[in-house]
């Protein structure tokens, strides 16, 4: 049976971020439903995720392509100073938990939330 995920990650670490990445894009692939939200320090990779010869940015591009990406938590990334290359990429800023992306809105939806 398909089950509905929100991936929220919080970590700033590529090699943490390419796990979300890869379990975001292989739930999708086994029929799952599945969100991702860039959270906390993982909003500093904002920039390097369309970096040309980054390897994070073919599977993030894979990701957004595919619709798995939710968002980005918009207080974070304005704290962090990527706010602006999130809405170059066109990325939608998420702020429903007093300007930080909140896990309510998912878990209201039926999506079991899953932290990074």
């Amino acid at each position: 049976m398909a089950g509905r995920y929100a991936l929220f990650a919080f970590n700033g670490e590529a090699m943490c971020f390419v796990h979300v990445l890869l379990n975001a894009l292989d739930l999708a692939a086994r029929g799952h439903e599945v969100q991702v939200v860039v959270e906390g320090a993982a909003c500093g990779l904002i920039p390097r995720l369309a970096e040309a010869g980054n390897p994070l940015a073919p599977l993030f591009a894979q990701a957004r392509e595919k619709g798995l990406v939710a968002g980005v938590c918009r207080a974070c990334a304005a704290k962090l100073g990527t706010l602006a290359a999130a809405e170059a990429q066109g990325l939608p800023l998420l702020a429903d938990m007093q300007g930080h992306a909140g896990m309510g809105a998912f878990v209201d939806r039926g999506f079991t939330i899953i932290t990074f």
